[in-house]
């Protein structure tokens, strides 16, 4: 696939993509209100219109074939109304073939042959229409079909003749001539840029793009979708656009001079008293017949635009940032490494440190700016939840609420695309063996509808992700009940706290749910979820009331790329640790070091003893530093888990760029035993970064 039809391939699959969640919250929210208002019928015909559009453009039969089928129905619902006795199966109708156009723009994604029997689907829709229009169910699927396609000609027809008039109605239906009204006529002459490619596919989105103003135009050539050959007819003689009054030019020519790959564009105003006898103008209702427009006016004016500003918003492609963080990352080490050049530091030159110190400023600003790029809100995947909490109500006979918090908080998209999963599997727990069933919340004395609460806060260096219900909560004595039946007791029952019972479920294959259901219980999975969080540098806090319920924390870096960390010596080797681990650095006295009789260490800090690693012995490193007065404590933790690290000395705060471990070092699974990753200094060295989280797991 050549680069053109492969961006726009990106293009469509975007903007099908983002269609299909405005769809789903429309729905959502015309169920919530029992009511399909005018609004929400306008938009979800819109957004059917078109993805039709854009899916015959790319040729995929399917797409097209089904988002036609649901935009006739709205079509006719706007057209007619609807009893609100069918709300319901309305909504119902409408998920199940968004679904299946999200089904097969999952295949187009991953290369797969698309569906090709749409009889039963189509056959769906029809008997809906049939029913909602009290037309006779018995009629024949084709006989319908055939009905239906003349009805929506005659309307086509009827809405040109209503838009053109006539003059004389024993013309030809190729060409008519029409007397123009006291308003105005606009044309608009769009050139595209030169050699830019597949002229007809760029004007079709610029006609979707006008479509979403909602103003009435004619655009000529017709069929750009699907008649490649107008390219050359585009390239030739331009892309025209009409519209009937100057309010909607100027929306128009707003479209146009915002639009991407526009190289220049004419407005033409024609005079009203010349007849018109133009062809092939094709209206934006869609109409089969060929229209006409104003070619012969005595008088004109242009108004010619050289390029102009292009879209304030563009869309680039994620590998391409990965690309642009890396090269930024590699600047800021290299002028590390300038800075820190100890020739350099000898010529004690005030120009050069004054020059060095303006280039350090300007490259934090880049570093910035990039990193910014690649930040995305959560509401993407918070809004996805209101799906999965609206259809497993209805197959569990749940009455829930989902509340939504934060949704505007921005996370790394890298980071974005890992928690995706593990929300939406808390989401599907909460809804199954959360929430109680109706008649248990009224005999406990809850409300009969249950809530899950989704929210995201910064906390200045990571996010807070929150899944939380009022559900039963998790039952302590049966966590340690199905843990000693494991063998996974390492001390009496008694001594447990309920968070340290709580990180049982995490374990894998641990799970307190006696049946497996379509949608599991809480623990299935939970070491999933917490595997996918690891990875994207977070970690998982549980927390729980018995018959109350859940509250769980996912807290997560801002993004994966640069870490604010604290760089210290352990023997002749260097470490970072991340800055957002770390509570305090203290020095102390071997008088105040509790040796258990294992040969652990512990230290008492404001009445409560924490364990002490040291560093040299984790990771068997020569060092002169062996008594615990000569070197540092720093407090660090993760979760709800908190150790004391012992190491050599400080040598102050880094902000580095992470780089991954190299994939020699894979099998040795360096990450299990606290390393995270590496970065590379600006004299040259390389340090390791530490994952605390995993590190004190290790223990």
């Amino acid at each position: 696939m050549d680069n053109n039809l492969d961006s726009v391939l990106d293009m469509y699959l975007f903007e099908a993509n983002s269609l299909l969640e405005q769809l789903d919250d429309i729905l959502l929210r015309a169920e919530s209100e029992q009511a399909f208002d005018k609004e929400c019928i306008d938009e979800i015909f819109r957004i059917m219109h078109t993805i039709k559009g854009s899916s015959a453009m790319m040729q995929f039969n399917s797409i097209m074939t089904i988002s036609h089928k649901v935009e006739d129905l709205f079509y006719y619902i706007r057209e007619n109304g609807i009893d609100h006795t069918y709300n319901e199966q309305l909504v119902n109708l409408v998920f199940k073939f968004t679904d299946f156009i999200k089904g097969e723009i999952n295949k187009i994604e991953e290369g797969q042959e698309l569906e090709e029997n749409l009889e039963p689907f189509e056959k769906e829709i029809l008997e809906f229409l049939n029913k909602i229009s009290g037309k006779n169910p018995e009629s024949t699927y084709e006989e319908e079909a055939a009905l239906t396609q003349v009805a929506a000609l005659q309307e086509d027809c009827k809405n040109v003749k209503n838009k053109i008039g006539s003059e004389d109605e024993e013309e030809t239906e190729e060409i008519k001539a029409e007397k123009s009204d006291s308003k105005n006529k606009y044309g608009i002459k769009i050139i595209f840029d030169d050699n830019i490619g597949m002229e007809n596919l760029r004007a079709y989105l610029l006609v979707n793009q006008l479509n979403e103003t909602g103003i009435e135009f004619k655009y000529k050539p017709e069929n750009v979708e699907i008649i490649k050959e107008t390219a050359q007819e585009i390239i030739k003689e331009g892309f025209y656009v009409y519209v009937d009054d100057k309010e909607s030019l100027n929306v128009a020519v707003g479209v146009v001079r915002e639009a991407l790959n526009v190289k220049n564009y004419t407005v033409i105003e024609y005079n009203g008293e010349n007849k018109r006898s133009d062809e092939n103008i094709n209206t934006r209702t869609d109409a089969v017949s060929k229209n006409a427009a104003a070619q012969n006016s005595k008088t004109y004016k242009t108004e010619t635009n050289s390029k102009h500003n292009k879209q304030s918003l563009i869309t680039v492609n994620l590998s391409k940032l990965d690309k642009l963080v890396n090269i930024v990352g590699e600047l800021v080490i290299a002028e590390s490494m300038v800075a820190s050049d100890g020739e350099i530091k000898r010529l004690n030159s005030e120009g050069f440190t004054k020059s060095t110190r303006q280039m350090r400023k300007l490259t934090d600003e880049l570093q910035d700016i990039v990193m910014s790029l690649r930040m995305v809100p959560v509401s993407g995947i918070f809004q996805k939840m209101k799906r999965i909490v609206r259809d497993m109500g209805k197959e569990l006979n749940k009455e829930v609420e989902l509340v939504l918090t934060g949704e505007d908080t921005e996370i790394d998209k890298t980071i974005v695309d890992g928690i995706s999963d593990p929300i939406m599997h808390l989401v599907r727990n909460a809804m199954d063996h959360g929430i109680e069933t109706e008649e248990e919340r009224i005999k406990s004395g809850k409300a009969k509808k249950g809530t899950i609460r989704l929210s995201a806060s910064n906390t200045g260096g990571e996010i807070h992700i929150t899944v939380e219900d009022d559900g039963r909560g998790f039952e302590s004595k049966k966590i340690l009940e199905k843990a000693k039946a494991k063998d996974l007791l390492i001390k009496p029952e008694s001594e447990y706290t309920p968070k340290e019972i709580y990180q049982f479920l995490m374990l894998p294959g641990f799970s307190t749910n006696e049946t497996v259901t379509e949608y599991s219980g809480r623990g299935v999975g939970m070491d999933v979820v917490k595997s996918n969080i690891d990875k994207v540098g977070g970690t998982v806090v549980l927390d729980s009331k018995e018959g109350e319920g859940t509250i769980i924390t996912f807290k997560i870096p801002l993004t994966l790329t640069i870490v604010s960390g604290m760089q210290v010596v352990v023997g002749n080797s260097e470490f970072i640790i991340p800055i957002k681990n770390i509570q305090q650095s203290f020095k102390t006295v071997e008088k105040e070091i509790i040796h258990n009789t294992d040969g652990s260490e512990m230290i008492l800090i404001r009445e409560k003893c924490y364990p002490i690693i040291r560093a040299n012995k984790y990771f068997n490193i020569n060092t002169d530093v062996q008594n615990i007065e000569d070197g540092i404590l720093i407090l660090v933790e993760s979760g709800d888990n908190s150790v004391c690290l012992f190491v050599d000395r400080i040598i102050g705060e880094q902000q580095v760029v992470v780089k991954p471990l190299p994939n020699m070092l894979n099998r040795y699974n360096l990450k299990e035993s606290g390393i995270s990753g590496c970065s590379i200094l600006g004299d040259g060295s390389i340090n390791l970064i530490l994952d605390i989280g995993n590190l004190i797991e290790s223990m």
